[in-house]
């Protein structure tokens, strides 16, 4: 469209998603008060568009919602995201958890691009820093999130790796591993995707090749399980969050 023909008014410039009604959100016990507007809101997340606008698109008599169950500090994330579409990088690792928290909450409301935003601060994260996701941190995940999660995959395919270049298995691996067969299912499959080559691959069948039974510190075979820190250049990052508060956020879906 022309600017003459928006000059002649045969468009009406639209107005800002800032400049409409607001509407009352109340998080966690106390009723923390959070007026927002409401178009912004609606824009972004379906699930504030069925609250707040009835099937006609007329906008309805409800104009407050409840998050009784959700942290301030959670919900605080959300509203910087959504005024400034900026997420502060973490400086550490303790800074993940409540990046993962937002991302539940943007799965919730439905908003794909701060779901996509989160996947990929994260992944900047360890990937910057040469670490992985610790095992606290995918039971987590996967406590909150269902199958086919896009933070679920990045997760998954980074402790692939972590554990395909490892010298063994971390013991607390093991242990999780054991215990749940999805996750190692969905370890597989990650190395699948890799899509390797056949001559990549050592071949147990081939006698006159290695077949992957090494010797590591004296002991030999699959079965070797380490007890402590195997890489050398790569590590896995130290959880520094007290366990009972990541164990409060489990529920029962979470990997055993």
């Amino acid at each position: 469209m022309s600017s003459e023909a928006s000059q002649n008014g045969d468009e009406k410039p639209q107005k800002p998603l800032h400049d409409s009604t607001l509407v009352d959100l109340y998080v966690g016990e106390e009723n923390n008060h959070y007026p927002l507007h409401e178009k912004l809101l609606c824009h972004h997340s379906p699930f504030f568009a069925s609250i707040f606008y009835n099937k006609e698109n007329k906008s309805s008599r409800t104009k407050e919602y409840g998050f009784p169950e959700l942290e301030d500090q959670t919900f605080a994330l959300f509203v910087g995201w959504l005024y400034a579409r900026a997420i502060r990088a973490p400086e550490e690792e303790r800074d993940i958890g409540p990046l993962l928290d937002l991302y539940f909450l943007a799965t919730k409301l439905q908003i794909a691009a701060l779901e996509t935003d989160i996947v990929e601060t994260v992944r900047a994260f360890y990937h910057h820093n040469e670490t992985y996701p610790g095992l606290r941190r995918v039971q987590y995940v996967y406590a909150n999130t269902d199958e086919d999660n896009v933070m679920r995959e990045m997760m998954v395919g980074s402790v692939a790796r972590y554990l395909t270049l490892a010298d063994s298995i971390p013991e607390h691996w093991a242990n999780a591993l054991k215990k749940n067969g999805q996750l190692s299912v969905d370890i597989i499959r990650s190395i699948q995707e890799w899509h390797l080559e056949a001559r990549q691959v050592p071949d147990a069948r081939d006698a006159s090749v290695d077949r992957g039974r090494n010797t590591f510190k004296g002991a030999v075979g699959f079965s070797h399980v380490e007890e402590g820190s195997s890489m050398e250049n790569v590590k896995e990052e130290n959880e520094e969050e007290d366990e009972e508060e990541d164990e409060s956020h489990v529920n029962g879906n979470g990997v055993a």
